[in-house]
């Protein structure tokens, strides 16, 4: 988390042209006050939005606990959010009714955090709110609270470490620190210190830690200096300092000589990691080593990729990062070792590469096509004013680590300059030696042999046997090309989204995954460039450029600085209209989406997901169709199949371009106009996608993953579109019933009941019928229980307990209060327009969506609760334990219970 807030994540040169990198300026212009009791205010004027961020830094993380007493801060974050002396109520319920957004508690190493960002005529209320939690927590925490999020953060424990290579991270901090340094432990802390936690232990924690003194406010956006501290001296100003706080100083721990572990997982390919300790943030070495670490391994330009992944082919992923906390960092290159290749030839060319990079450095080439990447990411962010490595939080990150909010512009400065010579010398000192190097294998997918043989008598030998939108602009191409642009002038960026009328449901039942292989191909070469290069081209440009598929559509996606447009959307054309579809890149493109699917199958999640569709759709429906394949129409598959998707496909009268940014209409369309003449319009395939009718009885399936610390409960079944008539009315009763933090089904089974660390509903994405669903990771002894509650919460907002008016009323201003925040950005609004495109929208849906909540009546509910919900006719889908959950399934009597593998085929 800390690494998003250094140097490398948010800085370096603008773009290859005439202007020099020393004349890109960054700045994020604050006035600093410090009220009396040692609170610390940072204002930040930005009005581009009616919104306000609200950004709380208390510099207080893991690293001030103690041995036996791990968890405290993190568990802490989460007791904050449950009610004060004078407001005794989830905190979240004001915030979403309020319209908040990007709303969050977070907890690392060395602080913890609280943002949201508001409208600004609900400042106050959160200022309130903050100040409230800052001066009136402690009479509010008692045992049954203490209890509750101990059980929901325990949850999220084993939720984390239920996930492959989980329990790979707190190896590392064990192994790679010496005992008692702060850092040598999780910030989730052990299950024995979590236990053992007591009520008085939580008290003195907000006593020493949670004084005004030791923590940091950022307000920005829609306000004055002025305006924003008189507010704060108003809600802040009487609270108590605190008490003195010491501070560890800085304790790198540098290592000597290597050390290696080995460990065993659930887990599907091998895992190599390599750590050195290095400087903390906001250090001259830690900002280059940030630069080696994506030359060595961030993307696919990247030294390792290209040797690893692209050219050898003996990793399926491989990863560097400068990972730099308040008193040491960590430099780590990872590469998961594709199945059947050798790990040990892996970790040998990974130590090669790093001497060949400590003895010559960096390329001057290498360093300025990363340095130009980092710079248009960091151009994008700016955009937002909070959030994680928003505005907000550059400014409060200086502040707590570094005592000065301007630490990022210092950092910024320091890369800008930094040549190939400072970064080769940094990386010598600091990854020549003392590397601790964790390998992750697979655990074997052992299962007892058969019914155990008659033991009644010893046998005798016998024969051996044998082995709200901004104005939309519409315009077509020659061709029939359709383009949609609304304008957003804000920052020097353009965004675009070629959106082609095909997706995963153009796939045979005999080859699905041709749609989704072909979209991913497509930014691996096109015309005379292959993959490295069109990720160099790129780079170089600062410009984004993705391609996905959907279950109808496929998009190619690019994001530009303004600066570059022209080059960048060449390369954006090419991309779409002449992909080479090399044979070579298509085998190793191949052999990733393998060994994808192998890793899913080892995911729960996942693995429920891509089940519940299939068995409510039907597992040959377009709809029921795994979108990535299946290991047979993988292997089978050709090139062939993919440039024929392409022809039939890829047609003009066929796609949309939905356009936003710092760009007019009449400098657009000559533009496409000229790129895209030559694409000739023509006819497209039928496309067949029928309506499916909902389970005549529900149905469970059993999905056995032995030893598993928690079940996937997921549970669902069709659904109306979004186009449908009574959408409005249908968001709003998901949304009441699982769709957010304060839902019925979050706070039954999570905040209720602590069985999960998060259950929630939703409505797919599909255009013709979508599936409802509701999705909770929960503890295993406690999977038949989660069963029965589900079915209550859908069978009770149907009949015995339809949606209140304070719920609905509560809802609304949520949904229509968040709007303005959930456009910061170009890219969300150009993700607005996409969804009229996609699902057949009016243009006028999101600028009479809020009329229309607001309109909304408890009868309109009930219709939808009666026209969406069919809790009789559920398909289930249970991912856990067989052995401890089984027997418990089958007492509900539910329906019958069918034991399936992670394909979804009967096991015998």
């Amino acid at each position: 988390m800390l690494r998003t807030l250094t140097w490398a994540m948010l800085m370096a040169v603008l773009p290859l042209r005439p202007a020099a990198a020393q004349d890109f300026k960054i700045d994020i212009p604050y006035q600093k006050f410090v009220l009396p009791n040692g609170l610390t205010l940072l204002v930040h004027e930005d009005r581009k939005a009616p919104i306000v961020a609200v950004n709380v830094w208390y510099h207080v993380g893991s690293k001030n606990e103690k041995r036996g007493k791990t968890g405290f801060a993190h568990l802490f974050e989460h007791l904050m959010f449950n009610g004060t002396e004078n407001f005794n109520q989830d905190y979240f319920k004001v915030l979403e009714k309020i319209g908040a957004t990007d709303l969050n508690g977070t907890t690392n190493n060395d602080r913890t955090n609280y943002f949201q960002n508001v409208p600004t005529s609900a400042l106050d209320t959160v200022l309130w709110m903050e100040s409230d939690r800052m001066g009136h927590l402690l009479g509010a925490i008692d045992q049954a609270r203490l209890d509750e999020q101990r059980g929901v953060v325990q949850n999220e424990k084993r939720q984390g470490e239920n996930q492959p290579y989980g329990r790979a991270y707190s190896i590392i901090a064990e192994n790679t620190y010496p005992a008692g340094h702060p850092y040598s432990w999780s910030v989730i802390g052990s299950m024995e210190d979590l236990n053992a936690a007591s009520l008085e232990d939580v008290r003195e924690w907000f006593r020493t830690y949670y004084g005004a003194a030791n923590a940091t406010l950022v307000l920005a956006g829609d306000i004055d200096a002025k305006t924003a501290k008189e507010k704060v001296e108003k809600y802040f100003g009487w609270i108590p300092p605190g008490p003195p706080v010491a501070r560890q100083a800085v304790w790198i721990a540098k290592r000597n000589g290597a050390q290696r572990m080995v460990m065993q997982d659930r887990v599907p390919q091998t895992r190599i990691t390599m750590v050195w300790n290095t400087p903390q943030i906001y250090s001259a070495d830690a900002d280059c080593l940030t630069l080696a670490a994506n030359v060595l391994g961030m993307g696919r330009t990247s030294r390792l990729y290209r040797r690893l992944v692209y050219e050898e082919q003996l990793a399926t992923q491989v990863m560097a990062m400068q990972s730099s906390r308040e008193i040491a960092g960590q430099f780590t290159i990872s590469a998961m070792v594709r199945p059947g290749a050798d790990a040990g030839k892996v970790e040998k060319i990974i130590e090669e590469e790093l001497r060949k990079f400590l003895s010559g450095g960096p390329a001057q080439d290498e360093l300025q096509r990363v340095k130009t990447r980092i710079a248009a990411n960091f151009l994008r962010g700016f955009e937002r004013i909070g959030g994680f490595g928003g505005k907000s939080d550059l400014l409060a990150s200086g502040q707590v680590y570094a005592g000065n909010p301007e630490a990022y512009k210092i950092s910024f400065e320091r890369g800008q300059k930094a040549s190939p010579e400072d970064v080769k010398r940094a990386a010598a000192a600091w990854l020549s030696d003392g590397v601790f190097v964790l390998e992750v294998r697979p655990f074997p997918n052992y299962k007892p042999g058969g019914p155990d043989v008659d033991r009644s008598k010893v046998p005798t030998p016998g024969t051996p046997p044998e082995a709200k939108l901004p104005k939309l602009q519409r315009t077509a191409l020659s061709n029939g090309l359709k383009v949609v642009l609304a304008e957003r002038r804000e920052a020097p960026l353009v965004n675009l989204s070629m959106i082609v009328d095909a997706g995963n449901v153009t796939d045979s039942p005999a080859m699905p995954g041709v749609a989704e292989l072909a979209a991913a191909m497509l930014t691996s070469g096109a015309g005379r460039r292959n993959a490295i290069q069109i990720s160099e081209e790129a780079e170089s440009l600062g410009a984004q450029l993705n391609a996905s598929c959907a279950r109808d559509v496929t998009q190619v996606t690019l994001s530009a600085l303004k600066a570059n447009l022209d080059a960048a959307l060449a390369l954006w054309a090419d991309v779409i209209l002449n992909p080479s579809f090399d044979e070579k890149e298509f085998r190793r493109m191949q052999k990733q989406a393998l060994a994808r699917l192998m890793q899913e199958r080892t995911q729960p999640a996942a693995i429920a997901a891509r089940l519940l569709s299939a068995m409510a759709f039907g597992k040959e429906h377009p709809y029921g169709l795994p979108a990535e394949g299946t290991e047979a129409s993988l292997k089978g598959m050709t090139r062939e199949a993919l440039v024929q998707h392409h022809q039939a496909w890829f047609k003009p009268n066929n796609a949309t371009v939905v356009v936003t940014g710092d760009i007019t209409l009449a400098e657009l369309a000559p533009k496409l106009e000229k790129l895209f003449a030559g694409w000739k319009p023509g006819a497209t395939p039928k496309k067949a996608v029928p309506p499916v009718a909902h389970q005549p009885k529900s149905v469970i399936y059993l999905v056995d993953r032995p030893g598993a610390v928690q079940s996937v409960v997921a549970a669902g079944h069709v659904a109306p579109p979004r186009s449908d008539k009574g959408e409005i009315a249908t968001e709003m009763l998901n949304t009441i019933l699982g769709g957010m933090f304060t839902s019925r089904i979050n706070m039954n089974l999570r905040e209720d009941k602590h069985w999960t660390y998060g259950a929630r509903s939703n409505l797919g994405l599909n255009r013709v019928q979508r599936l409802f669903a509701v999705n909770a990771p929960v503890q295993t002894d406690k999977t038949k229980e989660t069963m029965i509650e589900i079915k209550k919460e859908l069978a009770g907002i149907l009949r015995e307990r339809p949606v209140s008016k304070e719920e609905l009323e509560t809802t609304k201003e949520r949904q229509t209060l968040r709007i303005p925040g959930a456009r910061e950005t170009s890219v969300a609004l150009m993700n607005s327009i996409v969804e009229l495109v996609r699902f057949g929208l009016p243009d006028d849906f999101h600028d009479t969506y809020s009329a229309r909540v607001r309109a909304l009546t408890e009868q309109d509910m009930r219709t939808a609760a009666e026209r969406l919900l069919k809790p009789e006719n559920l398909v289930w889908v249970v991912v856990g334990d067989r052995a401890k959950i089984e027997s418990g399934i089958r007492e509900l009597n539910y329906g019958e219970i069918r034991v399936v593998d992670a394909n979804g085929d009967p096991v015998r």
